[in-house]
């Protein structure tokens, strides 16, 4: 099985699909439902063998999550900030093309 070529705060683009997002959980293979994986299109649906990531997503028209699988995503060259409202909760700063997850509270 691939390891995980992502890790959390990396902002990366889908492959096929005009979104892009900061990665925010990793699960090590599919782990969504069988529902979710038979509604996309059989000439795009990934292998559940690899990595699928939860991202905060954005397109040009909408903020959202989205659940995507390693063969589909790339690195995101442009290194801009993501504006998902999501990611000032999760997130603190955004160095050198990253984002650096904020310190978990503590009792």
């Amino acid at each position: 099985m691939p390891m995980a070529t992502f890790g959390i705060g990396d902002v990366v683009r889908h492959r096929l699909f005009p979104f892009r997002g900061v990665i925010f959980d990793v699960d090590p293979q599919f782990a969504n439902t069988e529902e979710w994986w038979q509604s996309i299109p059989e000439n795009v649906r990934p292998r559940k063998d690899q990595p699928f990531y939860h991202l905060l997503a954005e397109n040009d028209d909408a903020s959202y999550v989205a659940y995507v699988s390693q063969q589909n995503l790339v690195r995101e060259e442009a290194a801009e900030p993501v504006q998902h409202p999501g990611v000032e909760q999760m997130f603190g700063d955004f160095r050198d093309g990253r984002y650096v997850l904020r310190n978990p509270l503590r009792n």
